[in-house]
C-alpha cells in the first residue's frame, strides 16, 4: 500500500554527501522556500560557491552553528516535504563515530534508511555500523545510494563493484532487500529524475523509491491486535468549552491515547492492564464527535461501561489477546550517555507512556558491530550497542522488539537529572508476574 506519510533517515560516512542529497531532494521536488533559497544563496557565495551559480545544498540541512562551521553534520536534521505522491519526514544523521548514537534516535522510526556511500572509498567501517544498526533495528527498508557517480565518470564497473560489496556486507547482517541506486547528489543524478549519464542502470530514481515502498509498520499495525496506552484521563467535571452541555458531560470520564496496534469498535470488549479488569467501549470521541471505530494511529478518547482503576501508563487491550505482563526483561541497549551502565544501576523505563523504575541486573555483552557477534563486557560505553538484564519495579504488558516494533522499544533515563540515557529494544520479555517478586527501590 501507499501510505501519505513515510518516514526515513539518511546515514553515510563524513563527507559523503547526505546533507547535500538530501538538500538536492528539497530542491528538486520544490520544498524550498523563496526566503530560504535566498540566505542559502547567500551563505554559499561566502563559503566560496561562485557567483550563486552552485549553492551549498548541505546548508539547508546543516542547521547547528558548529555544523556550518565544520562543514559536517552534529545533530539529527529534521526536515519535512512533500510530493504529489506523498509527505516526507526525513532524519539527516551524523556520520562521525562519535555520533553514531544519533542515528540510533534518527532511525528507530524510520520507513526506511538511506546509507549514503562515496563511490571512491567503497564500503567503509562507518558503513558496516550504519548497516548493523539498520539490522538491529528492523527498519523495513534499505536503500544504499551510490553517491559521487559524477566523479568517476559515471563508470558501470565501477558502480558494479560498489555494489556486490555492499550486497555482500548487508547478506552478512541478515538484510534481504537493498536497492543500490548511483547518484550524483551535487549534479542530481538519479535523485529526483533518473539520469541520461547511466544509461546502464535500469532501476527507479531516489525519490521514486521512497514514493513507492510500502509501509510495512502500517501493515503490521493495522493487522495486529488492538493496543491503546493511555496518555491522560478526561474528566471535565464542569470545565467545559462554550456550547456544550453541562449536564451531559457531568459524568463523563475518558481514556484519552493513540491507538497503538489494531482497531477497535463500540461495544468490543476490552481489557484494561495491569489492572487486569474487563470491560467493553461504550464510545470513542475525537475532538467533540462521536466515532464508531477507532484504528491504528489515530488519537481518541475512549469511554467504557465499567468504572475501572486506570490512570496514564494503563494500557488497553483486546480481550484475548492480552500480553503478559513481565518484571523482567532482557534487552538491546543503544547506549547515548557519556556515563557508563554497569550492574547494579537504578535507571528509570519509559515504556510507551508508563514510567517504571528498574535495576540493571546483568551486562551480557557488547555488539561486535564488524560481526553483530555479542563479545564480553561488564559495561556500555557512549556509542555502544549492548545486551543487558533488567529487573522492574512494576510489572508491564511488554512485546518482544521482533513481534512489534513499537510495542518492543523504550527509553532509559537517568532518575536524577531525567537525560536520556538509552534506546532499548526488547529481546526477551520474561514471564514474571508476581508482585512480590519485582525489586523494591
Amino acid at each position: 500500500m501507499t501510505a501519505t506519510l513515510f518516514r526515513f533517515a539518511t546515514a553515510g560516512s563524513v563527507d559523503d554527501g547526505k546533507s547535500t542529497l538530501v538538500g538536492r531532494l528539497l530542491h528538486d521536488s520544490k520544498s524550498i522556500l523563496a526566503d530560504q533559497w535566498d540566505a542559502i544563496t547567500r551563505a554559499s557565495e561566502q563559503r566560496g560557491f561562485a557567483g550563486g551559480e552552485r549553492v551549498d545544498l548541505a546548508l539547508l540541512t546543516d542547521g547547528l552553528r558548529a555544523e556550518r562551521e565544520q562543514g559536517i553534520t552534529i545533530d539529527v536534521a529534521y526536515r519535512y516535504f512533500a510530493t504529489d505522491r506523498r509527505s516526507f519526514i526525513l532524519a539527516d544523521c551524523p556520520g562521525h563515530v562519535q555520533y553514531t548514537r544519533n542515528m540510533v534516535t534518527g532511525s528507530t522510526t524510520a520507513d526506511a534508511v538511506v546509507v549514503l556511500i562515496d563511490v571512491r572509498h567503497g564500503v567503509l567501517e562507518q558503513t558496516r555500523r550504519h548497516l548493523s544498526v539498520v539490522q538491529l533495528l528492523r527498519v523495513p527498508h534499505l536503500i544504499v545510494a551510490v553517491n559521487k557517480i559524477d566523479l568517476v565518470g559515471y563508470d558501470e564497473a565501477t558502480f558494479r563493484s560498489v555494489e556486490r560489496d555492499v550486497l555482500a556486507v548487508a547478506a552478512d547482517l541478515g538484510i534481504d532487500e537493498v536497492s543500490v541506486v548511483p547518484v550524483s547528489a551535487l549534479e542530481g543524478d538519479n535523485v529526483v529524475n533518473a539520469s541520461e549519464h547511466t544509461p546502464w542502470y535500469d532501476g527507479l530514481p531516489l525519490l521514486d523509491l521512497l514514493e513507492t515502498l510500502e509501509v510495512i509498520d502500517e501493515v503490521e499495525n493495522t493487522l495486529a491486535p488492538f493496543r491503546l496506552p493511555v496518555q491522560t484521563v478526561i474528566r471535565p467535571q464542569g470545565a467545559l468549552a462554550p456550547g456544550l452541555d453541562a449536564d451531559a458531560y457531568r459524568d463523563y470520564r475518558a481514556f484519552a491515547g493513540q491507538v497503538a496496534s489494531g482497531s477497535v469498535n463500540v461495544g468490543d470488549e476490552v481489557t484494561v492492564l495491569p489492572a487486569g479488569i474487563r470491560t467493553r467501549v461504550a464510545g470513542i470521541d475525537v475532538a467533540g464527535r462521536s466515532l464508531d471505530t477507532a484504528v491504528a494511529s489515530q488519537s481518541v478518547a475512549l469511554r467504557l461501561s465499567d468504572d475501572v482503576d486506570a490512570a496514564r501508563g494503563s494500557v488497553i487491550v483486546a480481550a484475548g489477546e492480552e500480553p503478559e505482563l513481565v518484571s523482567e526483561l532482557t534487552a538491546s541497549l543503544f547506549w547515548l550517555d557519556p556515563r557508563p551502565l554497569q550492574p547494579g544501576s537504578r535507571v528509570l523505563v519509559k515504556y510507551g507512556t508508563a514510567t517504571v523504575q528498574a535495576l540493571v541486573t546483568t551486562i551480557d555483552g557488547r555488539r561486535d558491530l564488524e560481526t553483530l557477534e555479542l563479545e564480553p563486557a561488564d559495561r556500555l560505553q557512549i556509542n555502544d550497542i549492548g545486551t543487558a538484564r533488567l529487573k522492574l519495579a512494576a510489572a508491564l504488558p511488554l512485546l518482544a522488539y521482533s513481534e512489534h516494533r513499537r510495542a518492543g522499544a523504550f527509553v532509559v533515563i537517568q532518575p536524577q537529572d531525567g537525560a536520556t540515557l538509552a534506546a532499548g529494544i526488547v529481546s526477551r520479555a520474561g514471564v514474571e508476574t508476581d508482585p512480590a517478586n519485582a525489586f523494591t527501590i
